[in-house]
């Protein structure tokens, strides 16, 4: 099923740990609206401008997955409102940055795009309330950092 031009689905739900553990990753109707508004408010638009195939390493967890993988309680990833991605071609930090530059220029709206631990970058949407256009790094020995626009 297409959520929007460039992304599907398939690939948004996909999970090497749920198959591996034979865990359910089917989101519920409100989880596909969200998953659709997260591809048609931030990664549709983030493809088009950047106009690099962008990949999605995580989208929607159930709850049992994002334990499986030691994901947080309240993960965006649950909500189908958040995705970790990478640009195909480019390296990740660069991709990052022109994330951060995007949405310092108002070119797109993000609610947190955290580049975790040098390997690929978080992206959220909050489908309510407002969204925060937070940055933030990851690392193991840091954890989570500030990084204003």
């Amino acid at each position: 099923m297409k959520l929007s031009e460039h992304f599907t689905l398939e690939e948004l739900i996909y999970s090497e740990t749920a198959i591996r553990k034979d865990l359910d990753n089917t989101p519920s109707e409100d989880i596909k609206q969200n998953l659709i508004l997260l591809c048609e408010k931030v990664l549709e638009p983030l493809r088009t401008i950047i106009n690099i195939p962008i990949k999605i390493n995580s989208g929607y967890r159930s709850i049992e997955v994002n334990k499986e993988v030691g994901g947080v309680s309240t993960s965006q990833h649950c909500k189908g409102e958040a995705a970790d991605t990478v640009a195909i071609g480019i390296p990740v930090k660069d991709y990052y940055t022109k994330v951060k530059q995007l949405v310092k220029d108002k070119q797109l709206i993000i609610d947190q795009c955290i580049y975790e631990y040098e390997s690929w970058v978080h992206i959220s949407y909050k489908s309510k309330g407002t969204n925060r256009n937070q940055f933030l790094i990851k690392s193991k020995n840091t954890g989570y950092i500030p990084d204003n626009i």
